[in-house]
């Protein structure tokens, strides 16, 4: 009988994969992409907006290539079914127009494009990966790392409310918010810092 990998999670269960947490980090990701057109558009829409892998792969060109820092962009969420609709800041915009002029693109395209067509999710979770093992940072990362870190930055960095975030990750409690974005154990142990 032949055993399974053993690294491989049990049939119902999940691996939770972290945020990166660190702005140095972020930034050495950046500087590790900066070459590479797709890939840092890829990482810089990921992080600036709460889309899942799975709706950043169904972007076409057509629907940024007249984009300006601001504009916004509608989504229909594979996932939920839903509409969403997604504001682009000055980083989103101008990794995409970077993009844009790396290669000719039809309207039709998907923005993120493989050498055997368009990205999928699980080579999305390579890349990710790949990139924080390229900057030797430890932990559990995935496609889901670069929502997660949008969340983790909005609320610890920016002091976003906990509120407008479950709203934006679509959670029916700010405790699945707080165990999304792997923020709880922090919170809870810095309250112990609190010297009376």
């Amino acid at each position: 009988m032949r055993k399974g990998n053993p690294n491989h999670p049990k049939k119902g269960s999940s691996i939770k994969v972290e945020p990166i947490r660190n702005i140095k980090d972020i930034k050495a990701i950046k500087k590790l992409l900066e070459n590479k057109p797709r890939d840092y558009c890829l990482f810089t829409l990921g992080i600036n907006t709460n889309l899942r892998a799975s709706d950043l792969l169904r972007i076409t060109a057509g629907q940024v290539k007249d984009l300006k820092p601001g504009d916004e962009i509608e989504i229909k969420e594979k996932k939920t079914g839903k509409f969403r609709r997604i504001t682009l800041n000055k980083a989103c915009i101008k990794a995409i127009q970077k993009l844009l002029k790396s290669r000719q693109y039809e309207d039709h395209e998907p923005l993120f494009i493989g050498q055997r067509g368009p990205l999928t999710v699980p080579s999305v979770t390579r890349l990710v990966k790949s990139w924080c093992k390229a900057i030797n940072l430890k932990g559990n990362y995935g496609s889901h790392t670069l929502r997660k870190t949008f969340g983790y930055q909005q609320r610890v960095r920016f002091n976003v409310p906990l509120p407008l975030l479950m709203e934006t990750f679509n959670h029916s409690s700010q405790k699945e918010t707080l165990n999304y974005l792997c923020i709880q154990e922090e919170e809870i142990k810095s309250i112990y810092e609190n010297e009376i």
